[in-house]
């Protein structure tokens, strides 16, 4: 018995040492896998010539997984249609491309994957993966090199398509519009440079889009474009710098739309500085129009009194040298009732003016019913400017820090279109200390004049600008203690805008500078002094 019990203890022991072991030496799952995926063979090989396969497979040395490739795979030339390629999004050892295209003879072609190989588990990138063969007796092995940047703002879009297209006999300025390039690359989700690679000797047309359909064709309406001007030339060494823009469309009107009583949306597209609308038919003697334009949406609205006793009626649209015709149909619908409300309410700065707008537009002010009065109820002198278009009226007055402003419109002070007046209206706008702002001068070295000035905010945004047309010193007072980027446009055309370019008139942007670093010294009731070199 007693021997009996020394067995099982032995055995009890032996089991806990096993245990213990166990635990000491219990599988974690052993160090993370960052390696990506490795390839054991291409069929057909990479970089074969005289290649007539239908179908290329590519083997892995373990699971892989194929991602977001619409965007990530770039096929040099671009085919007329996309091959099918397998798997998509489940795990595999291997990638299948089936060609349906019929191939160019004598032409190399690219498989660019970018990073969307994958291994199944921890999903580390097989980097820029490229497939590479030939239809003809060679591979091309020319390249090109360059640089994106935005004509407007300080970075660049990603996934931008840069595109060679053949300068051949049929070779037309439109191509761009109609037809898919010779070549192409992109910059992906983080490069601002590019390489094209596997050309073939000639002479080429450069363009690159920000290419939003991803059909290799320029769109203008939803494309930025940026092209080299000149011819370029493979081979050459040459890094070309190609600057992204959104071209402004050319003007088009839309089919008007009755969206309130005596209230017509006329859409359009394009630049409507000198947009003019006209009824073609025969008024009434007391026939009355006004056009405002919608402060957000490229739209005017034209204003009518009396009601028109008819069921549609011909609109001519002028702009410039664009005329057309347009069928309106009148429906019965309320008309819009008169409401004032101010741009801005609460804090208001030493630059800013106080300003209203309407929601019918205005016809009459009557002065002598509006009083401003500061905090000590004394009255402020001020004037009023109108902008018919926008239906805006300003009030320009003095102000002082640490003030409060009431600005008091009796009833019938403003008269709207249809005659409706306003009640009484009381808005409140307040001043804060002169130490509660900061004030920036801005010297510039080597500019051309004249140029804009403007601080815009982290996303682009136009807080302050100042216009000159010779050397000056920018001082830009009473500013709002944040963080600004500091850039200069080159306005050629000294129309105290920034103009964009035009891919058909071969017409670049206006230049854009933009100092280096983000300024946070605008800090309250601090003065920073910024000098900023150009260059040439």
């Amino acid at each position: 018995m007693l021997q009996k019990c020394f067995k099982t203890l032995a055995v009890f022991t032996v089991i806990l040492s096993i245990v213990g072991c166990a635990n000491r030496g219990t599988p974690t799952g052993g160090e993370k896998d960052v390696d990506p995926p490795k390839i054991v063979k291409s069929v057909p090989e990479n970089f074969s010539t005289n290649f007539k396969a239908s179908e290329i497979r590519i083997y892995f040395d373990e699971y892989i997984k194929v991602k977001n490739m619409q965007k990530q795979l770039i096929i040099s030339p671009p085919m007329e249609y996309q091959p099918d390629i397998t798997p998509l999004g489940s795990a595999s050892k291997y990638i299948k491309i089936k060609i349906k295209d019929t191939l160019q003879p004598n032409t190399t072609y690219a498989f660019n994957f970018g990073q969307s190989i994958v291994d199944n588990n921890e999903e580390n990138p097989y980097p820029y993966y490229k497939y590479v063969f030939s239809t003809g007796t060679y591979i091309d092995s020319l390249s090109v090199k360059g640089l994106i940047l935005d004509a407007e703002n300080k970075e660049p879009d990603t996934f931008v398509s840069v595109m060679l297209y053949e300068m051949d006999s049929t070779y037309t300025d439109s191509v761009v519009y109609k037809r898919k390039p010779k070549y192409v690359t992109n910059t992906l989700d983080s490069l601002t440079t590019f390489s094209l690679e596997n050309l073939k000797e000639g002479e080429y047309m450069m363009v690159a889009l920000n290419d939003k359909n991803g059909n290799f064709t320029f769109e203008p309406k939803v494309d930025k474009i940026g092209f080299h001007r000149g011819i370029v030339k493979v081979p050459n060494d040459t890094i070309y710098t190609l600057k992204l823009f959104s071209e402004e469309l050319d003007f088009r009107a839309i089919k008007p739309k009755q969206i309130a009583g005596e209230k017509i949306a006329f859409g359009y597209e394009g630049n409507a500085k000198n947009m003019k609308i006209d009824l073609l038919e025969e008024t009434p003697s007391d026939y009355e129009t006004r056009i405002t334009k919608d402060a957000k949406a490229d739209t005017l609205y034209y204003w009518y009194k009396p009601k028109m006793e008819m069921d549609s009626a011909r609109f001519v649209v002028r702009n410039d040298k664009y005329t057309d015709t347009l069928i309106h149909k009148y429906r019965e619908l309320e008309r819009d009732s008169l409401e004032v409300k101010p741009l801005k309410s609460g804090t208001i700065s030493f630059n800013e003016d106080f300003a209203i707008e309407g929601t019918t537009p205005f016809v009459n002010i009557d002065e002598q019913k509006i009083k401003i009065t500061d905090k000590d109820t004394l009255e402020v002198a001020y004037k009023t400017e109108f902008d018919t278009l926008k239906n805006i009226y300003t009030f320009k007055f003095d102000k002082t820090e640490s003030n409060n402003y009431n600005i008091e419109m009796l009833p019938e002070a403003l008269t709207g279109f249809f005659g409706h007046v306003n009640d009484t209206l009381n808005f409140n706008v307040k001043t804060k200390n002169y130490t509660d702002y900061s004030n920036m001068r801005v010297t510039l070295q080597n500019a051309k004049f004249p140029v804009i000035v403007q601080l815009t905010t982290e996303k682009g945004e136009v807080k302050y600008e100042q216009f000159a047309t010779e050397n000056r010193v920018f001082d830009f007072r009473f500013i709002e203690p944040v963080n600004y980027y500091l850039r200069v446009i080159f306005d050629t055309n000294g129309n105290q805008k920034w103009d964009t370019g035009s891919y058909l008139q071969k017409r670049q942007p206006e230049r854009i500078s933009y100092y280096p670093e983000l300024i946070k010294d605008a800090r309250a009731n601090w003065d920073p002094i910024i000098e900023f070199p150009l260059l040439d």
